[in-house]
């Protein structure tokens, strides 16, 4: 199957206290974390489309942006959904909301780009050897 417009993710979460705007050190608050929304955000589009990629094959985010619009206590469910609304050529954009049982948390658009594992953690391993060197 090729990757195309229209294919969709969803990923769920109840928060707890790890996933807080305390305990991520982004807020002075015990509610849902701006990033761990955008990390959910981030998981529903990498898994929607990783078993369509060609082996070896990763995606990478590049992108996030994103609007927090309502707080969510801890103990509530937190509903991801995803849809490739763009490809071009390695670039995937993705449409992504966030939902907890009281309604909309959370929307906005998030990039990811198509890499070879390999290739690319081999460059980062010469990339910091190279640095090494250069002192």
């Amino acid at each position: 199957m090729e990757l195309k417009v229209g294919i969709k993710g969803f990923e769920k979460v109840r928060v707890t206290d790890e996933l807080t705007a305390t305990a991520y050190g982004s807020g002075l608050v015990d509610v849902f974390a701006t990033p761990a929304m955008i990390a959910l955000m981030e998981k529903t589009c990498q898994l929607s489309v990783q078993s369509l990629l060609l082996e070896g094959n990763i995606t990478l985010g590049t992108l996030v942006n994103i609007k927090h619009l309502k707080a969510t206590p801890i103990g509530l469910m937190v509903k991801c959904t995803s849809e490739l609304i763009a490809v071009d050529g390695r670039k995937l954009t993705f449409s992504v909301s966030a939902s907890d049982e009281q309604g909309l948390i959370g929307e906005g658009l998030h990039e990811r780009h198509i890499v070879n594992k390999s290739d690319f953690m081999n460059k980062l391993k010469t990339n910091k050897s190279d640095e090494r060197g250069s002192s």
